[in-house]
């Protein structure tokens, strides 16, 4: 199995772990498709999704029929353009590119580790949300308790806040898959930016990902946080497309 197609079987089983836990999430799979709802208003985490370079449209046109009755925005993802017609039909219009990058353990380059960091249980997961929200530029409504249930209880899901000053003010999350360690949710809050706290929050998510056993890391990268994490050793090893209302 290719590098990117280790990526994307990680990447699929840690959406269906963790809106599992989620008390608000949900995770379903259909001929090869899934679907993926955070019952958030952000349509990148409510998805219809496929990663097979052939998807099965059938399964995706009964997955994406289904999206469509639920009160939340959604969006549909493949790694081809076959769907592009069935998207159209269900008013998934727009589109753009999702890059998928991975380092194996070997290239990456981490900075010293930061004392500020450390791990989180369910107890924090309001204030883990707060600062998330905060980070990302939205209300903490916004998420809802997609954080909350045993999302940071579970096995190897790990939640990590850094703080200063005695609050929060930065987020991140790691997903062991197999070999495979997954980097989401960091977020870094307005007035705490440009300290470097973006790059130390990836790296222990690696290093403790890493220890753990995992060989490769991969993320989806923000337009934001390229260079950050091409900096660390990431490259892009795989382009999804993604489509949403226009």
């Amino acid at each position: 199995m290719t590098v990117r197609d280790r990526a994307a079987a990680a990447w699929l089983d840690a959406m269906a772990r963790f809106m599992t836990a989620s008390p608000q999430g949900w995770y379903a799979e259909l001929g090869g498709g899934a679907v993926v709802v955070s019952g958030t208003e952000f349509a990148s985490l409510n998805t219809v999704v496929s990663l097979d370079p052939t998807p099965d449209l059938t399964a995706l046109e009964t997955l994406a029929t289904d999206a469509g009755t639920r009160p939340f925005p959604w969006s549909m993802v493949v790694r081809s353009d076959t769907a592009a017609d069935l998207a159209a039909r269900h008013g998934r219009t727009a589109r753009h590119d999702g890059p998928m990058m991975t380092c194996p353990a070997p290239d990456v380059r981490l900075p010293a580790p930061d004392t500020t960091i450390h791990h989180v249980g369910p107890d924090h997961a309001n204030a883990y949300t707060t600062a998330l929200a905060h980070g990302f530029g939205v209300p903490s409504a916004a998420f809802g308790d997609l954080m909350g249930g045993d999302v940071l209880d579970t096995p190897g899901i790990t939640g990590y806040l850094a703080s200063a000053s005695g609050r929060p003010v930065a987020t991140g999350l790691g997903i062991r898959s197999g070999e495979m360690i997954g980097v989401f949710n960091v977020a870094v809050v307005p007035e705490a930016r440009r300290r470097g706290l973006g790059r130390a929050m990836t790296a222990r998510i690696l290093s403790d990902g890493f220890a753990a056993g995992a060989t490769t890391a991969y993320l989806q990268p923000s337009a934001d946080g390229w260079t950050l994490y091409e900096s660390m050793g990431f490259r892009v090893v795989d382009s999804w497309t993604i489509f949403v209302a226009g």
